[in-house]
């Protein structure tokens, strides 16, 4: 009985082990001969609600306009003195990489629309030396532009709130990757370069996937 016991016991072993490297094989084949195997498809976690914002040219801009292009949302203000600059000089480092693209935009939203008039951002773009066709900066009502980025980019709690909107403010360093469709895809925190790294390949992934018929959001 001992005999046959260890006998099983080895063919059972070589059956585990035979069907593991089959397996093995089997996903290393596959990686290499079907062309984005490999690569795990973001879902979405939220949808951008309808929006109009006015841009740095007092121009209205509103979610039709970006309907069928990827683009990463962000939040700052042009007096920032603190994490907005460094935000700002990373996220050129995302810009530069797809600035050639027109299937893609950043939308920079001020935190202090109070100060940041559409002339106030138009002077800031200018510093940072960027196509404002593709990194647009936008301002509009307070009640508005923290209602999208805590319900529809989700890059902030919608806890995080007052009664009053006037002793409300919002600053944060999350960026949100938004897909042709108006699906937020993923969240970045836009201080890590491990995180700005990845978001750039996830920009690659769904600039180079083929669109649906209808993106209209």
């Amino acid at each position: 009985m001992q005999f046959n016991s260890n006998v099983m016991s080895r063919k059972g072993i070589f059956y585990v082990g035979f069907f593991v490297l089959l397996a093995v094989g089997f996903y290393f084949m596959s990686s290499y001969l079907i062309p984005g195997f490999n690569d795990r498809k973001l879902e979405p976690i939220s949808k951008v609600g309808s929006f109009s914002f006015v841009n740095q040219d007092g121009q209205t801009v509103t979610n039709k306009d970006v309907a069928g292009k990827i683009y990463v949302a962000e939040y700052f203000f042009t007096t920032c003195p603190g994490i907005c600059p460094m935000m700002n000089d990373n996220m050129k480092q995302v810009y530069s990489k797809y600035k050639d693209n027109p299937d893609f935009l950043i939308l920079s939203h001020t935190c202090d629309p109070k100060t940041d008039s559409a002339a106030q951002l138009r002077r800031y773009a200018d510093s940072m030396g960027v196509n404002t066709s593709q990194w647009i900066f936008l301002t509009g009502r307070k009640d508005s532009l923290y209602n999208m980025a805590r319900l529809s980019y989700t890059i902030d709690d919608p806890a995080n709130h007052f009664t009053n909107i006037e002793d409300d403010f919002l600053h944060t360093q999350f960026w949100a990757l938004v897909d042709r469709k108006g699906n937020v895809l993923k969240i970045y925190d836009g201080l890590k370069q491990k995180e700005i790294n990845r978001l750039i390949k996830d920009i690659k992934k769904e600039l180079e996937a083929v669109p649906e018929a209808s993106t209209i959001q």
